[in-house]
């Protein structure tokens, strides 16, 4: 079983970006849509700080985020890069599973990937993914290339909001 010790949270900064945006989103009546927590069990606890320092995962997470958009139901993970090469083992097929059954549900399903090195944020649709995760499936590069991405698809900074995603889901039904 997995377990982790004292690693740091991969990503949670790009997450706290992402909660702020979902918390100015609710405020306004844009949208609700909640942090989903990787469930864990503890193994060791600091007694003093009362922090968890030892622990396994107890089942695989589906996605970081999940909710409604206007009545619309959302689901989308977060992913960061330092570099112009995203690894596609950072996608679990689990979580490629799940969005892509929750889009067939009539759902709207995306990946948000931070580039670090770039201070730049992509929207991925689940089926865009799907494409480069298919191609490593069958033997192709275990990755995609910053220059590989949608230029339409990087997300337009906006005063108020430091992950402005509604937009890119309201073009997103535009194309449909």
């Amino acid at each position: 079983m997995p377990t982790w010790k004292s690693r740091g949270l991969r990503g949670s900064a790009f997450e706290e970006m992402v909660n702020r945006t979902n918390e100015k989103y609710e405020e306004c009546g844009l949208a609700l849509i909640q942090k989903i927590p990787t469930p864990i069990t503890p193994i060791e606890i600091d007694q003093k700080s009362r922090h968890i320092t030892l622990a396994y995962f107890d089942k695989k997470s589906t996605v970081d985020y999940i909710g409604a958009v206007q009545g619309i139901p959302v689901c989308f993970d977060a992913k960061e890069s330092q570099s112009d090469t995203f690894n596609l083992q950072n996608i679990h097929e689990h979580q490629m599973d799940f969005m892509t059954k929750f889009k067939a549900q009539k759902g709207i399903a995306f990946f948000l990937i931070y580039y670090t090195h770039k201070d730049l944020i992509y929207y991925m649709p689940v089926d865009e993914m799907a494409v480069f995760v298919n191609r490593a499936k069958e033997g192709g590069r275990k990755s995609f290339r910053f220059d590989e991405l949608k230029p339409e698809h990087f997300i337009q900074k906006k005063s108020g909001l430091l992950v402005p995603y509604l937009d890119m889901i309201a073009k997103e039904l535009e194309n449909e």
